[in-house]
């Protein structure tokens, strides 16, 4: 399988005149060889070029790592003292010939590493090679998706154990870290990202984070949360009454419920990834708040949260199957705000919800 992976890549970069790619540690360098590396002061780099085996610059105390990697590679080692770095990346470029065109992540790759590659080969062109990645990891297969409908099983799972412990006088904070608890649990082995648990006027706020704040009857509850199986990501919201809200705020709910499940009806195989957005955003103008939804519909989910492809009205990339996203309509406003987010995958035919909790309006914490 990884080594589809890597001749993929390696036609994608053809295609795209890159000689070279040179990967952080980071989703794209764990999809090519299995291996985990955290960012720090110290480099790593995987080098590739279809003329050379890929080449890994990495501390010499993670050396061994090198020897689980899912392709064959030649690890090239650095000690701790900084002034001896600069020829770990002379000898790797040596090795693979460093002239023309090397693609990096745009949004990873660091000042650290590409000074010691302008240093190596003053006459290489560092270039984004985000779209390469980007179409290397866009569509999921079978296994990807097992792991990311079990990532959405352990979510959900983790929210339904923490509800009734949901307490009128509990802080943000509180709720956050009992939901954080159950996702591990509940089997997950790390959280997406830090979930986001708002009341009242703070779910207002898309990306609210939890505080003081504490739930209080009359108000909203929003809780986006995920969990990670595997490499594999959910991203998943759900908004809830605290008790008994007001004919306002109910209508707002009904909007969105209406604008996610409009959303998910709308993907399938061939259409503008904006038609999704089209379909969503619709309803909420139709209802009259159009002012209030003030992000995109939604965004690529894989390794990354946030990957390709992105759910705007305008991008016009088509939708193919194995692609996956979230359908995340929402409304804010100073009362409270409410969103309802799933994750969905292009099928052959339309579209499936890897996500199947409740979408209609509960009350907690009563």
């Amino acid at each position: 399988m990884t080594a589809k992976r890597l001749e993929k890549l390696y036609t994608l970069m053809e295609t795209h005149g890159l000689e070279h790619l040179a990967l952080n540690p980071g989703p794209s360098l764990v999809y090519l060889t299995g291996l985990h590396f955290h960012l720090s002061e110290r480099p790593t780099v995987l080098f590739l070029s279809r003329n050379h085996v890929p080449l890994l610059i990495l501390p010499e105390l993670e050396a061994a790592k090198a020897d689980s990697a899912a392709i064959p590679l030649e690890p090239l080692t650095f000690n701790d003292n900084p002034a001896t770095w600069g020829a770990v990346f002379a000898a790797a470029c040596a090795k693979i010939g460093c002239a023309g065109k090397l693609g990096v992540e745009p949004t990873r790759f660091r000042y650290l590493e590409t000074a010691f590659l302008q240093e190596a080969a003053p006459g290489l062109q560092i270039v984004s090679a985000g779209g390469v990645l980007a179409q290397l990891r866009i569509q999921k297969d079978a296994d990807e998706l097992a792991a990311m409908r079990q990532a959405a099983l352990i979510a959900q799972n983790a929210l339904l154990n923490t509800l009734p412990i949901l307490k009128t006088g509990m802080t943000e904070q509180e709720v956050a870290a009992e939901l954080t608890l159950q996702l591990f649990r509940s089997g997950a082995n790390g959280l997406a990202f830090d979930p986001i648990v708002a009341c009242g006027a703070n779910s207002g706020n898309p990306h609210a984070n939890p505080g003081a704040r504490r739930l209080s009857p009359g108000e909203m509850l929003v809780i986006d949360w995920g969990a990670y199986h595997g490499d594999y990501c959910s991203d998943i919201t759900r908004t809830f009454a605290i008790g008994e809200i007001s004919p306002e705020l109910k209508t707002i709910y009904q909007t969105v419920q209406a604008a996610n499940l409009a959303g998910r009806e709308a993907g399938r195989p061939g259409i503008p990834a904006g038609a999704v957005d089209d379909a969503a955003r619709e309803v909420i103008r139709s209802a009259g708040y159009g002012p209030f939804f003030t992000h995109r519909t939604g965004h690529g989910l894989g390794m990354e949260t946030h990957e390709d492809p992105y759910i705007f009205a305008e991008n016009a990339s088509i939708l193919q199957p194995g692609m996956v996203y979230t359908v995340e309509p929402g409304i804010y406003t100073a009362r409270g705000g409410v969103r309802i987010e799933d994750d969905v995958v292009i099928t052959e035919t339309g579209c499936e919800s890897l996500t199947d909790l409740s979408r209609d309006l509960t009350v907690v914490a009563s």
